[in-house]
């Protein structure tokens, strides 16, 4: 039986090895915005250990440095990683009927991007295992990068600091450039985003508006900008292939 079982985990560990390594260099550099924002390296690495998104665990480090309430913290957290929910449905479509409610809520805390890829990808069934499998490589290896970004932020002279955290910003110009490029709406609403970004931190200063916080604003655009692309431009359902109709 252990056999049987040891076959996806083992699958699993190996396909989450190239993850790990993308991971930790990410999240080294998520922990250099950490130590900016006053972390400890313990700090760090349990709430990636808690929190396994990139844009999401930014958005919470930079909620943290701006001492934004805890409700404004959540909901921002919760905005940026709302994506997870969409993705967790497709997900619960390839579990077998007979799996627990314990496995589903397992496999569910380890989505990531990555991770949902390569399960999807997998033919069959969803295997737990192979999540797991997954997971024990890829989260340890975030949470690590994390604590030691930190560290090193702790060590490393200010000015090697400051040129080490310009690379998490070129991770999400890294994100957002290729589908800005495919598609002339992703390309308008970043455009939009990052000007109505500086257009309300600017209104904010000035009026002296104290309750359009940082995080105030991701959530305002978030939702806006968000809310009124899916509005007017939703995305065409796929048109089902000939031949196979009935």
């Amino acid at each position: 039986m252990w056999k049987e079982q040891r076959g996806p985990l083992r699958d699993g560990m190996r396909d989450g090895v190239p993850i790990a390594m993308g991971y930790f260099a990410v999240a080294f550099s998520l922990g250099i915005a950490g130590r900016s924002a006053g972390l400890t390296a313990a700090q760090g690495f349990v709430i990636s250990i808690l929190n396994h998104a990139s844009a999401g665990e930014y958005a919470g480090i930079t909620a943290i440095a701006a001492l934004a309430p805890y409700w404004e913290l959540a909901v921002t957290i919760f905005i940026t990683n709302a994506r997870y929910l969409l993705m967790s449905c497709a997900l619960s479509q390839k579990f077998a009927p007979g799996t627990s409610l314990w496995h589903r809520i397992g496999v569910g805390f380890g989505i990531t991007d990555e991770i949902f890829g390569i399960a999807m990808a997998r033919p069959g069934p969803v295997e737990p295992l192979y999540n797991y499998g997954a997971m024990a490589v890829a989260i340890p290896s975030w949470a690590t990068g994390t604590a030691l970004g930190i560290i090193a932020g702790n060590i490393l002279p200010l000015r090697v600091v400051s040129a080490l955290s310009v690379a998490l910003y070129g991770m999400f110009l890294a994100i957002i450039i290729p589908p800005a490029r495919k598609d002339r709406v992703v390309a308008v609403l970043v455009g939009l985003s990052f000007a109505a970004s500086l257009a309300l931190g600017k209104a904010a200063a000035l009026w002296q508006v104290g309750w359009l916080t940082g995080g105030t604003r991701v959530i305002l655009l978030t939702l806006v900008l968000a809310g009124g692309a899916a509005a007017l431009f939703p995305i065409p359902e796929e048109k089902e292939e000939e031949g196979h109709e009935g």
